[in-house]
């Protein structure tokens, strides 16, 4: 079974949202599960972000598969753009690439995605992408969600009134994603 990783996002950590429950569900098929701490809302900035994952690169195989939930997918995009072998799918679930106009956020994601991303290697290191988006999201416009897609090659899931996909809308489980995860994994 391939590793899997999931990545928070600005002003999260391991233990929220559907985030254990989806390793537990993970695990339990046989896939090792990483999912990082990283540093937020101190010291967050994509190269200390960068730092804490080069403990997990070994992990990162051609048979992995990434889960990024709201600013985790920006940092799985610069990920990918440094990779030397393709992964085998990514999932990303309420996020962007840009700036959100937000002063509270844009300010602590700005290293993430106040940059030029290199789309074509990012999608030459991933076989595919999976996207996932609420039509009421209070933080990333879903506007964000289609030009992520539209970088990608790929079209948006728009789930109806998912909020930002955290517990406080009720996100403690994902049994969509889990079966799209375990899809992939029955995959050659």
């Amino acid at each position: 079974m391939p590793n899997v990783f999931i990545i928070h996002g600005a002003y999260g950590h391991p233990l929220e949202n559907w985030f254990p429950w989806l390793k537990t569900k993970l695990q339990n098929l046989g896939c090792q599960v990483f999912v990082p701490k990283f540093p937020t809302p101190q010291n967050q900035s994509l190269k200390n972000w960068l730092d804490v994952f080069d403990n997990y690169q070994q992990y990162l195989t051609k048979d992995s598969i990434v889960v990024g939930h709201s600013l985790g997918p920006a940092f799985l995009l610069s990920v990918l753009e440094k990779r030397t072998q393709p992964i085998k799918a990514a999932f990303f679930v309420a996020g962007f690439a840009g700036l959100l106009n937000n002063e509270i956020f844009d300010k602590i994601n700005k290293t993430f995605v106040d940059k030029q991303f290199n789309w074509p290697k990012i999608k030459q290191n991933c076989h595919n992408f999976f996207l996932f988006h609420s039509d009421n999201d209070p933080y990333v416009p879903i506007s964000q969600a289609q030009k992520l897609a539209k970088n990608l090659g790929v079209e948006v899931a728009v789930i109806k009134g998912a909020g930002h996909f955290n517990q406080q809308a009720g996100y403690t489980k994902f049994e969509l994603l889990f079966d799209q995860i375990k899809q992939q994994l029955s995959v050659g």
